[in-house]
């Protein structure tokens, strides 16, 4: 078999998408599959591309033995609609450019969504290709654009759903990363072919059994062994609520024991840092984000995680992807997600405990609970590690995207 992935986001970058991708694209390596790579120089999310890309119209390079072909995207200052969209479809062009010139005949084309009009892209070159269209939703667009604000023009809207519903009609599998995703494209394409490609973990990789040095991150901080430490990592974008984190921070300031640790970068970060100092918060910490090889011994030496995203329903079926590796190295997490996410991982897999979304004094009563509680914190720990492990391994979620991707040649 011979799969192109074409995406617009890809390692180095850090993020959901990437990670899925890339470990998904390994495994299926592994199982001999000729894996070629169709994707933009990196940039995301710090919206600069990479020195060692900086002025490249165009590389190709080697990565585990599969290869990778990057082609020029347009980075834009601002974040008005017409920047975002030049930033899509530069891309757009640029990689169908490059994909029709650079890149052989192939099986099958996965195409990563959003962005949606990568699609144009996709479908040009399958065609040319002679390769099966699989379109895989991380994000339902251009709903979830319309939700949050992004994108409020009515006529690029109805465009959009035009051409969403074009690429779903021509694929001849569509996946998506949520029940929420697969179960909304199923209700609206019935005789289409739905699989749910879940995010996951490395179990082998986040190996809680691991030798950790303890407390090296807390001493590093000057952080106490006493101290109870909340961590969030992960983008700082739109959608997540950290707002809230920081008006909890707020309520249970009072508490010197109690602290919030906030690793990552994205759109709102620079805002988050002035409404934190707005208010004089002494028990909040950010952080840049760091390589995930890094990110182990940092969670190894916090008490729980958090995540929360902004109540609005469209998240109701949204996971956000940092569940997992804390779960796999046995830190609960308080989750402000209401939906699938606390049907999973509070009813079903009860690791996780649930806070209103956008609720500060809610989140501030599991911060205490859980601050005295420990044999509470023990137990989550281990309830999620036993989940994951069994619901959400990647080796396991590779093998039946393997199997689904066989069905369709």
């Amino acid at each position: 078999m011979k799969l192109l992935i074409l995406t617009q986001y890809f390692p180095p970058e850090v993020g959901a998408p990437q990670s899925r991708l890339y470990e998904v694209a390994l495994r299926l390596k592994k199982k001999g599959v000729d894996v070629t790579v169709l994707t933009a120089m990196p940039n995301y999310p710090q919206m600069v591309i990479h020195p060692a890309y900086k002025g490249k119209h165009y590389c190709k390079e080697n990565l585990d033995g599969m290869t990778i072909h990057r082609s020029w995207i347009y980075i834009p200052k601002s974040k008005a609609l017409i920047k975002r969209l030049l930033n899509y479809f530069s891309f757009v062009f640029s990689s169908l450019w490059w994909g029709l010139w650079k890149i052989e005949k192939q099986d099958i084309l996965l195409v990563e969504s959003p962005p949606l009009f990568l699609g144009i892209t996709a479908y040009l070159l399958s065609r040319a290709k002679g390769a099966k269209l699989v379109f895989n939703v991380s994000d339902l667009w251009p709903e979830s654009a319309e939700k949050l604000g992004l994108i409020t023009n009515k006529p690029l809207l109805k465009m959009a759903t035009r051409m969403e519903e074009f690429f779903y009609k021509k694929s001849a599998l569509i996946s998506g990363q949520t029940q929420g995703i697969v179960n909304n494209i199923k209700e609206r394409f019935p005789n289409k072919t739905v699989h749910w490609l879940k995010n996951g973990v490395d179990i082998n990789f986040y190996d809680v059994n691991k030798t950790f040095e303890k407390n090296s991150w807390r001493k590093a901080h000057n952080m106490k062994e006493t101290d109870f430490l909340l961590f969030f990592g992960g983008i700082l974008g739109y959608a997540q609520d950290i707002e809230v984190i920081l008006k909890t921070a707020k309520l249970v300031s009072d508490n010197k024991d109690i602290k919030f640790i906030i690793y990552g970068t994205g759109p709102e970060k620079e805002r988050l840092v002035a409404m934190k100092n707005q208010v004089e918060l002494e028990n909040v910490f950010f952080f840049d984000a760091v390589p995930k090889s890094q990110m182990q011994n940092i969670i190894m030496d916090m008490n729980c995680s958090m995540a929360p995203l902004k109540k609005i329903d469209l998240f109701k079926g949204a996971i956000p992807t940092k569940i997992f590796e804390n779960l796999a190295l046995k830190k609960p997490l308080l989750l402000g997600v209401e939906g699938e996410a606390k049907d999973l991982f509070v009813d079903k897999g009860k690791c996780c405990l649930f806070f209103e979304p956008e609720n500060p004094e809610e989140m501030k009563k599991q911060v205490l609970y859980l601050y005295n509680n420990p044999d509470k914190l023990q137990e989550l720990g281990e309830n999620g590690l036993d989940y994951v492990s069994k619901y959400f391994n990647r080796d396991i979620i590779a093998e039946e995207y393997y199997q689904a991707l066989t069905k369709i040649l």
